[in-house]
């Protein structure tokens, strides 16, 4: 939809970079001679005519020249126009131009770029005398393409300094055009450009420092690919450049065969063969280290190591950065992050796994030669693109085996896919794991793949923190070699490096139960049925999804001494306490006690072996299970730090825990048939984690327990339960508990009530009343998350409210009889605040004043008021169907934080102004970046989004006659407005006059209106960005061309979008041909999307222009600012990461900013399918595509 540019990126396969057009007789031997020269220098390959001999008509073989390069420079000089072989040689570069978007660089030698545009001057002189005797159609031809290449922005001799800098500018230039487009080699590498432009920026290669930088990631993620496009993108801006590889280094070392690399000689050797190689010299002789100091110290170099995995290598090759020149740039390629921290290297790109999409374009380029799955393939490339993890060389290769082949042939191979390895993809993953040194490091590593992958870091600590394999420091040496990475605490490896690990511990022995761990059904099976386990099994990992049943010998696990991992799992868990799949015979009486973890969903059998030991047992996990006791009598559990029994229906009582002593967490969730817990609890000072619920039969906890330590305690749906101890944590919704203790040693840091029958609230909210509740004090000042939702009898929160200094999280939402809010107070650490669903609320709550999102929909707020801009924090204001609003003030605009503010169908809002027009000025200079640099990539103006939509009485028209700035309005509407006096029906707007506009106005700006149709939403609505493209014009016909575009738009509605934003150009000395010509006669304007989606059309548009005369001085804008208008921040589909609901009737887990530790869960097991969606839209019936 843009308009032809000058500016073209697009380059078609070319064989020179630079097609030269010149008069001979002007600059051959002057001006072409060094430019070329400096061309060469710089490896930028142009083409020589080598003096052929020139005629009338344009040689074939030049013709061909001018088609295949990148670039034209056409030196305009006083004779060129003598020459009619220059001039069809410009009809040539004019039309490649046009055709495939050849770049045209003018420089006007010695000569005024007007005389060669408008044909005048001595240059008109010459040129009327060349077109004696030709053709009127030549000559047009001719002053065509003249105007046209003299338009375009290049270089004039006489305003530069001196030829030697304007040459070295333009070159400079030149590689800069050449650099937009990667090499062909590269160009099947989806993804290249973001990775380049990550690690460019962490060369800063303006900076005349001498910086190193890492490429660290695991095998197979693209790492080399990465840095041979740089390579070829940035040698040519340095002096000398090298890239070594691990060919290179292993042929040094072959040399010194055996020798260690901290040998002097062979660091000696190193040396040579790398400035032979930085030098290009082949006979280089030296005689000591210190000599790649002394030869490259004043050399600018470029310098890469790639797949580097030993310190001295690096030591000797790049130990220092002063060895080298101001400018240098050693880049080191490695899968191990260690050897980067060692060397000092600060400045690390992280080579991360590609998005879903991008991995699945990368299989498809590899197995089907295009950028998607051809019809009936887009389940098996998924299927595919899974197995592979994403992981770039797994896509690549499996797609390169699966190419050609029919569907039959990809069903046949996905079972292999998914259960082992390519022979390429294993031998490329396992030099990673042949790399760790220490046998420990190896031992872990197969621990991760077989049991731990996905597991948090002191889990894994906690299992294997008795054995000698020193986990601290495996499992960084593991991170540092990209075996595994560690991220929110949790330990995870790629799933091909997993199915690599498992492969390793399959080849330890034939026999299955010789192996360290056994993870295949078969194997396991034939393990447990036929009782050929030895003590080399340490785990067991069996998912019982993968069979119908399996038989268990009696003696199955007495010769595994040793084991000490035990988990028998379902993800279709809720069905595997029914038929009994597993098979235990009745005298099956032993486990081993060196177990550390029993995890046995659906354990068939009523108690535990009566010849099972758990003295070493840390976790004990026997989810619906059958269960009726665990054991008798005391057992001694000194290591036990955990206990789950949900869903254990049978589960009757709970044995003597006295010798418990580290127990921390008890889940007994939906043990239905529980009736009370065990006094020795009272000894359990560690627990911190006590759940139960939905105990339906439970009706007492024991009283005098000392529960200091508990952190969380759950008793939802536990209906018959009369009273409860001391407690630091605690969910009630649901139960008849008549007393509570007043506890004064409280750590409550979060209160869930919501679905309850409240009484009153009363002052100090001490008093919290269901429908037997008689008193208890539950807050505390260390609270940080509330729930208070949908409490039908609360009426207002007590001024005492401001005691909880440390409350983040409130969440009153659907209280439907709230009619106010304490004043005067300001909780400082409160960021997210619900009241939605509040609808007898009518005051602007005034609680807090850093606030980040606030969520007002469905309330009576009659007024958003001035004082709003005292939010100093907001990002997000939700106001949907807020029936009874009628203003809102543009006070909102000071806010430099907010991206959106969400007023659709309130239909009693009539306007939106500011409360002191006075103060615009300051509103728009407060949204500015502190720094704003000379252009914006150093800081982009952040724009307000401002949602009107189904606001009938809405006056819109009086909002943007207040010249209103930095705002984005969303309405609803058929058809652009009146008050745009440039509007059509589609979708392109021609000659608007731009007369009246005076040259002097520092900037320009449009108010634009798109009218777009939305006919489709997909589940979490729509987001398009609408991008303007403009084309100035002066008298003569001279013209320059603009694209605006804005940031995401975002709706969850279907019809008619009236979508208005501001389109600026600052009119500096950054944009030449503005600052030039400001006298432009008119402008041309064209609408798009810049991706279309047939969800969404442009049905109409408009512009309004600033009135004769009218100041925009008031404009936010840094006079250096180029004209790149590209969007500030970006708006999200979601702005507040959710869906916001009128009607949440059920409690549940809330996504809240806090540690694991404050919400691991509020509501486990069944409450954890009962979601409250937080965010700007409501729930809707969307039309999915």
């Amino acid at each position: 939809m843009a308009f032809s540019s000058s500016s073209s990126s697009s380059f078609c396969n070319r064989a020179h970079d630079v097609f030269p057009s010149f008069s001979g007789e002007d600059v051959r031997k002057t001006f072409l001679s060094h430019f070329m020269k400096e061309l060469d220098r710089k490896h930028i390959i142009a083409f020589k005519d080598n003096e052929i001999e020139r005629s009338r008509s344009l040689d074939p073989e030049l013709r061909q020249a001018i088609m295949d390069s990148r670039i034209a420079v056409v030196i305009f000089s006083i004779n060129y126009a003598s020459s009619s072989w220059c001039l069809n040689e410009l009809l040539e570069i004019v039309r490649c131009k046009e055709e495939c978007g050849q770049v045209v660089i003018p420089i006007f030698y010695c000569l005024d770029p007007s005389h060669v545009r408008k044909q005048t001057g001595d240059f008109g002189k010459v040129f009327e005398k060349t077109c004696q005797n030709k053709t009127e159609d030549e000559i047009i031809r001719w002053r065509g393409a003249l105007t046209d290449v003299a338009n375009i922005f290049g270089y004039h001799s006489v305003t530069c300094a001196n030829e030697a800098s304007m040459i070295e500018e333009i070159a400079n230039y030149i590689l800069g055009k050449l650099n937009l487009s990667p090499p062909d080699e590269f160009d099947h590498f989806v993804g290249i450009e973001d990775h380049i432009r990550a690690v460019s920026s962490l060369l800063d290669l303006e900076s005349e420092e001498v910086r190193m930088v890492g490429i660290w990631g695991p095998s197979g993620i693209g790492k080399t690919t990465i840095a041979r496009s740089l390579f070829s993108r940035l040698s040519r801006w340095f002096q000398s450049s090298v890239f070594i590889d691990k060919i290179f280094i292993s042929k040094c070392m072959e040399v010194y065969r055996g020798a260690n690399v901290c040998d002097y000689n062979l660091k000696l050797h190193l040396q040579r063969a790398f400035l032979a190689e930085v030098l290009d010299k082949r006979d280089i002789k030296i005689d000591h280290i210190g000599a790649v100091e002394k030869m490259l110290r004043h050399r600018k170099t470029l310098i890469f190591i790639d797949d580097l995995d030993d310190q001295d290598v690096l030591d000797a090759l790049a130990g220092r950065t002063q060895w080298f020149g101001s400018g240098s740039r050693i880049i080191v390629v490695t899968k191990d992050k260690h050897i980067l921290r060692a060397h000092g290297i600060d400045h690390i790109y992280e080579v991360c796994l590609p998005s879903k999409d991008l991995a699945l374009e990368i299989f498809c380029r590899s197995a089907f030669r295009r950028n998607s799955p051809p019809d009936g393939f887009m389940e098996l490339a998924s299927e595919v693109v899974f197995c592979a993890g994403n992981l770039p060389l797994g896509l690549d290769v499996l797609g390169s085996n699966l190419r050609g082949r029919d569907k039959e042939d990809w069903l046949d191979m996905l079972p292999r896919l998914q259960n082992g390895l390519d022979e390429k993809i294993d031998r490329t993953l396992r030099v990673s794991y042949d790399g760790l040194c220490n046998k420990k490091d190896k031992a872990i590593f197969r621990h991760i793949s077989c049991l731990f992958n996905g597991q948090k870091v002191k889990d894994i600590k906690l299992l294997l923190g008795d054995s000698d394999l020193d986990v601290n420091i495996g499992l960084k040496n593991l991170v540092d070699k990209s075996l595994v990475h560690v991220r929110s605490d949790i330990v995870k490896m790629h799933s091909l490096v997993q199915v690599m690990g498992k492969e390793i511990v399959r080849r330890q022995s034939d026999k299955p139960g010789e192996r360290e761990f056994l993870i295949d059904l078969k194997d396991i099976c034939h393990v447990l049925k036929d009782n050929t386990g030895t003590n080399s099994v340490l785990g067991i990992s069996l998912n019982m999804d993968e069979t119908d049943e399996l038989h268990v010998h009696e003696n199955a696990f007495k010769r595994m001494e040793n084991l000490r991992f035990l988990e028998v799992n379902s993800k279709s868990h809720y069905m595997l306490g029914k038929a009994g799949k597993l098979h235990l015979s009745q005298n099956f009486n032993f486990l081993p006690p060196s177990l550390k973890i029993l995890c046995w969903f659906g354990y068939p059998m009523r108690s535990m072996p009566s010849k099972f030991h758990p003295e070493n047992l840390v976790k004990l996990k026997m989810r619906k299970s059958m269960l009726e006791e665990l054991w008798t009598g005391v057992v001694s559990l000194t290591c036990l730090k955990e206990i789950d029994l949900s869903r254990s229906e049978n589960l009757k009582e709970i044995p003597d825990l006295s010798m418990a002593k580290n127990l921390e967490t008890v889940s007994l969730m939906y043990c239905s048939s529980l009736l009370e817990l065990p006094s020795s609890i009272q000894n359990l000072r560690r627990l911190r984690h006590l759940d139960m619920f939905s105990c339906t039969n439970l009706k007492t906890i024991p009283t005098g327990i000392y529960l200091k330590s508990l952190n969380f305690l759950g008793l939802c749906k536990c209906p018959r339960l009369r009273s409860f101890p001391e407690i630091s944590k605690q969910h009630l919704p649901q139960t008849s508990i008549e007393e509570s203790g007043s506890p004064s040693n409280l750590s409550l840091e979060v209160l869930h009530m919501t679905n309850l029958k409240r009484e009153k609230l009363r002052e100090g909210v001490h008093q919290v009343c269901c429908s037997k509740l008689k008193t208890t004090n539950l807050l505390t000042p260390f609270m940080r998350i509330l729930f208070l939702s949908e409490i039908s009898s609360l009426v207002e929160l007590p001024s005492s409210l401001q005691n909880l200094n440390k409350l983040k999280f409130l969440d009153i939402r659907n209280c439907k009889n709230l009619e106010t809010l304490p004043t005067g107070i300001n909780l400082q650490s409160l960021e997210y605040l619900y009241l939605y669903g509040c609808s007898r609320l009518r005051s602007f709550p005034n609680i807090s004043r850093n606030i980040k999102r606030l969520y007002l929909s469905y309330t009576s707020i009659e007024e958003v008021p001035s004082w709003i801009e005292n939010f100093s924090r907001l990002e997000g204001l939700s106001m949907r169907n807020c029936n009874n609003l009628r203003r809102v003030s543009l006070n909102i605009l000071k806010l430099k934080h907010l991206e959106m503010g969400d007023f659709s169908n309130c239909m009693a809002l009539t306007e939106a102004s500011w409360e002191n027009s006075a103060k615009t000025t300051e509103n728009i200079h407060s949204r500015l970046p502190e720094k704003a640099g000379s252009s914006l990539t150093d800081a982009y103006i952040s724009m307000v989004q401002l949602n009107f939509f189904d606001c009938f009485n809405f006056d819109h028209k009086a909002l943007f006659q207040q010249q209103t700035v930095l705002m984005q309005v969303i309405l609803s509407g058929e058809e652009v407005p009146s008050y745009f006096p440039y509007r059509t029906t589609g979708t392109s707007l021609t000659n608007i006059p731009l007369s009246h506009i005076s040259p002097s106005q520092p900037s320009l700006r449009f108010k634009a209106c798109a009218l777009c149709d939305v006919k489709y939403l997909y589940i979490n609505g729509l987001s398009f960005e609408i991008q303007v493209c403009f084309r100035f014009v002066d008298i003569s016909g001279n013209h320059f061309d603009y694209v605006d575009s804005q940031p995401e738009f975002s709706t969850s509605k279907l019809g008619g979008h009236l979508v208005i934003f501001d389109c600026f150009f600052p009119s500096n000395k950054d944009i030449k041909p503005l600052a030039d010509q400001l006298n432009y006669a008119h402008v041309d304007i064209q609408f798009g999307l810049v991706e279309e989606d047939y969800a969404v059309e442009l049905k109409g548009c408009g512009i309004l222009l600033p009135e004769n005369g009218q100041s925009l001085g008031n404009r936010p804008c840094n006079p250096n600012i180029l004209p790149i208008v590209c969007g500030g921040i970006t708006i999200n589909n979601a702005y507040m990461g959710g869906y916001e609901t009128k009607d949440s009737q059920e409690c549940g887990d809330r996504a809240v900013e806090s540690s694991p530790d404050t919400l691991s869960h509020v509501c486990e097991a069944d409450h954890e399918d009962h979601v409250a969606n937080d965010g700007f839209h409501e729930t809707e019936k969307v039309t999915k595509l």
